[in-house]
């Protein structure tokens, strides 16, 4: 893997389990990177290329995000300041998902209040926890409670689960069909008119923060590494 990426912020979606909404997350994350005036660039590892397929819906008119073809086999990686969001495939394997984990500089992992799914994550995380960067704390990982339904059952089971990890919960995203409507017509919730997504936008906030967090920090060690 050739990691040209200068000061390039990288964030992978990644969750082995399918169907816990990694390419909405990602799609949203690279939405609001652009929003704020950065170079920003959406990868995809997944052979259906759904994240590509949304970005070439996405209207020219909105803040411009390149999308990006990888491949986990011989990984080069754009060079360049700016952020990046790696749309990661279900069913990975473990060397290929080293390669990811190497590349990135941060983890969100989004899950999906039911028992099911917990039950893969939890796995997923043991996996995760014993590759080396993860193991060090050198990379950050964010656990993302996805579709969540307030105050129904399955949420307070969530809850539960989500207390019982190493990694934070940094965030609950509800279900709603803004994302529905997004993921057909290539917009953001930060790309629509704050009125009408004020409360939504108000549930990313903390892995927003999160996530501009990690970035100032890599910032950091890079100007240290430079003087």
């Amino acid at each position: 893997m050739d990691r040209l990426v200068g000061l390039m912020f990288i964030v992978a979606v990644v969750n082995l389990k399918g169907g816990c909404g990694k390419t909405t997350l990602g799609t949203q994350l690279a939405g609001r990177f652009a929003a704020q005036g950065h170079r920003t660039l959406l990868g995809d590892l997944d052979r259906q290329q759904s994240a590509i397929r949304w970005v070439e819906r996405r209207p020219a008119t909105l803040p411009l995000i390149e999308s990006v073809e990888l491949d986990v086999d011989a990984m080069v990686l754009p060079f360049g300041e700016g952020r990046m969001v790696i749309d990661v495939p279900a069913g990975m394997k473990r060397k290929a998902l080293e390669v990811v984990v190497r590349a990135a500089d941060a983890l969100v992992v989004p899950v999906l209040p039911s028992v099911f799914d917990e039950q893969s994550t939890e796995r997923f995380l043991r996996v995760l926890g014993e590759l080396k960067p993860v193991r060090k704390g050198r990379r950050p990982v964010a656990i993302v409670a996805n579709r969540v339904r307030s105050r129904s059952p399955a949420a307070r089971a969530l809850d539960t689960f989500l207390a019982g990890l190493e990694h934070p919960a940094v965030a609950r995203i509800s279900d709603s069909q803004h994302y529905a409507s997004g993921a057909s017509t290539g917009i953001t919730l930060f790309d629509m008119r704050p009125g009408s997504v004020r409360a939504a936008v108000a549930e990313w906030t903390p892995l927003l923060e999160f996530l501009d967090k990690c970035a100032a920090e890599q910032g950091e060690t890079a100007e240290s590494a430079a003087g």
